[in-house]
């Protein structure tokens, strides 16, 4: 649904009763996040209707708050909406509260499920490499305003998985190809993600470093190597500089050194009781 966040005020005459009745009137379709809605408050009475504004419910603070004119909906602006009139009496002064939800789905996320932690904070998986024989369980995931439906399937394939875990045990060469996650939308046919990933069986004789998880492992050791060197490059630097410090001896002043003659006018600082002239 296409539109504008419009605030309209429509009245309707209604003769037989000395106080406005407000009706808020919203969107006939689901809303998406990103949509651009109408709000459209109605009355049956000819009051005047320049003095009525649009509140929204604030979940956060339990408190309604005046509207204005938006731009598109975003999902924190699902919430219960009211028109009200600053001069009509209480408790006729506002419409019944419209709900509005908001519905949106995020992007697809998969993991291998069941290796180290970091594999699945570190890597979006888009090529997977196991080892032969190996057992390969991958999650797909979607954050939707309803509980995403997820399927799997593989190209070349006619089956088709309706669930969010992909198990592929002890894993042969023929298991290896390219298989998709679907996320739709169980309200919102539009709605809908996929997320396509590649798996790739290695050989049985090939190194260990071959597979995702062991580039994985050596990118975190290299990167621990890195800031460990980089720790004993700082020691070392502050080490020497502390050591320089201690071993400086008394600053030399030269001035002390300066010879003194006969007709000399300077005074020579003296730290002995020693009372012979100098000749």
């Amino acid at each position: 649904m296409k539109g504008f966040f419009i605030l309209a005020i429509l009245t309707l005459v209604h003769p037989h009763r000395n106080y406005a009745f407000f009706v808020l009137q919203g969107p006939e379709v689901p809303v998406e996040e990103g949509d651009y809605v109408t709000l459209e408050c109605q009355s049956d009475m000819d009051s005047n209707m320049t003095q009525v504004h649009f509140e929204r419910f604030s979940k956060h603070l339990q408190k309604w708050f005046r509207l204005e004119a938006y731009g598109s909906i975003q999902t924190y602006m699902e919430g219960p909406y009211r028109c009200v009139s600053d001069e009509a009496a209480s408790p006729y002064n506002s419409s019944l509260p419209l709900y509005i939800p908001v519905h949106y789905m995020r992007e697809i996320s998969v993991y291998r499920e069941g290796v180290k932690t970091y594999s699945r904070y570190f890597s979006q998986l888009q090529d997977l490499r196991v080892p032969l024989g190996d057992d390969v369980e991958l999650v797909c995931s979607a954050s939707a305003s309803e509980e995403a439906e997820i399927t799997w399937y593989k190209e070349g394939e006619d089956w088709i998985l309706p669930r969010s875990k992909l198990e592929l045990n002890n894993v042969r060469k023929e298991a290896g190809g390219t298989y998709t996650c679907t996320a739709q939308h169980p309200s919102i046919p539009s709605l809908k993600k996929t997320r396509t990933i590649t798996v790739t069986v290695l050989p049985e004789d090939a190194p260990w470093y071959d597979s995702t998880e062991g580039r994985l492992t050596l990118m975190i050791s290299a990167a621990g190597v890195g800031v460990l060197l980089l720790i004993m490059s700082v020691s070392i630097c502050l080490c020497r500089r502390a050591s320089g410090r201690k071993s400086k001896g008394p600053i030399d002043d030269h001035s002390q050194k300066k010879p003194i003659y006969k007709t000399s006018t300077e005074s020579l600082l003296s730290t002995t009781g020693d009372k012979q002239p100098l000749v």
